[in-house]
């Protein structure tokens, strides 16, 4: 790439500057990230280009950018690309920005699914947004029937087009405000990341969570309404010793595990994510059949 019509900034220069604007801790991880995006490179690229003169027009790009950040938009949305349990997703305001905590879902259904007899075992996930739960079980788990429904149809779009860019053509999409769309259609393993902010949390006006889909993180007074709705139903669209799962705040563990043993779940148990929070827990249909997986 050539970088004639230069300024008097380096690469690294520019970068360096950049990083002390953002004074974060990932100041200096954001910045290159933004310079990537402008200049359409690698990290290595940068590293190995480090000391080359930096374009005027690209750095008026970098700036544009820089100041987006600096205004607190978030880096996935000024990218417009997540990475999620190895998988580099779209995503757009329309989606939630997929977070390390929720692979604890991903964790916990491959799980379940690496124990199957069943050879195509049926998985639904409710509320897909970018489709970052369902595509990294497809891809992990390619004889799975893999369903991902979402409300809304921006979203879905866009994991639509996650799922095409990583051919993962198996991925069934459909719109459907959570179990509505699918009549009596059962699944082995169902899993969700639905809203569970409280209504009235005042994190939801601080950080990402202010440019992120409103209809996607709160849920009631208490951030248990939609948790609530995918139990009650939980149990019609579960095969016989099918598992439920859902992600939740790191507080909810308790009412969520009394939510699924009421609706007659059993098996009921909280999983951690990578910091030791309550973050993920699981309840089984408890009837059985005579040719069932565990």
């Amino acid at each position: 790439m050539s970088l004639s019509l230069a300024t008097s900034l380096t690469v690294n220069a520019a970068l360096s500057l950049a990083a002390a604007k953002l004074n974060s801790a990932d100041g200096a991880m954001e910045a290159r990230l933004l310079l990537q995006e402008v200049l359409g490179v690698n990290r290595a690229w940068l590293i190995a280009h480090a000391n080359d003169a930096l374009q005027a027009n690209r750095d008026a790009e970098f700036q544009a950018l820089l100041a987006r950040r600096l205004a607190g938009e978030p880096i996935a949305y000024i990218t417009a690309y997540r990475e999620f349990y190895g998988l580099n997703l779209r995503v757009s305001p329309a989606t939630l920005i997929p977070r390390a905590d929720s692979e604890t879902l991903v964790e916990a259904a491959l799980e379940k699914l690496a124990s199957r007899t069943k050879e195509t075992p049926r998985v639904l996930d409710l509320g897909t947004g970018s489709g970052a739960i369902a595509l990294a079980i497809a891809q992990h788990r390619p004889k799975a029937l893999v369903c991902a429904v979402d409300a809304s149809a921006p979203a879905l779009a866009i994991a639509q087009e996650n799922a095409a860019r990583l051919n993962l053509g198996h991925v069934q999409f459909i719109l459907s405000d959570w179990y509505a769309s699918l009549a009596n259609q059962r699944f082995d393993i169902i899993v969700s990341n639905p809203p569970y902010i409280a209504e009235n949390d005042s994190h939801l006006s601080q950080g990402d969570l202010r440019f992120e889909p409103m209809s996607a993180l709160a849920s009631g007074p208490d951030g248990l309404d939609d948790i609530r709705s995918i139990i009650q139903q939980g149990l019609f669209h579960l095969m016989p010793q099918g598992w439920l799962m859902l992600e939740h705040g790191y507080q909810q563990a308790a009412a969520v595990r009394d939510l699924m043993a009421n609706a007659g779940m059993v098996d009921v148990v909280t999983k951690q994510d990578l910091a030791g929070n309550d973050r993920v827990t699981l309840g089984k249909n408890p009837l059985i059949v005579s040719q069932h997986w565990d």
